[in-house]
């Protein structure tokens, strides 16, 4: 495992954890005013295992894929969490543009 790529992901995953929980924020306050009724943020081509309609759960899932990296050095495993993380912030950076401030 290199510790330069480790600690790439790690920064990565740090930003997205803290952009999610503002979006997953605004997204509640969306569903209070009934205006994001989706199921899920991804579909489920994706490549996440999970499915939800907020944020946090695909930051997790991402953490855990480190961990697991981390441990195992898994060269698939690198590549998948590369993809959700491009992912993660692609979808983040849009929502923030059409929902902030």
């Amino acid at each position: 495992m290199s510790a330069t790529v480790n600690q790439q992901l790690v920064e990565n995953i740090s930003i997205i954890l803290k952009q999610s929980l503002s979006a997953d924020a605004t997204l509640s306050d969306l569903r209070e005013k009934k205006q994001a009724s989706f199921e899920a943020i991804f579909t489920k081509d994706a490549g996440f295992t999970c499915s939800a309609n907020t944020f946090q759960p695909y930051v997790e899932e991402v953490a855990n894929d480190l961990v697991f990296w981390q441990k195992t050095s898994d060269q698939a495993t690198l590549i998948s969490i590369v993809k959700k993380i491009e992912q993660l912030f692609t979808v983040l950076g849009n929502f923030e543009q059409s929902y902030s401030g």
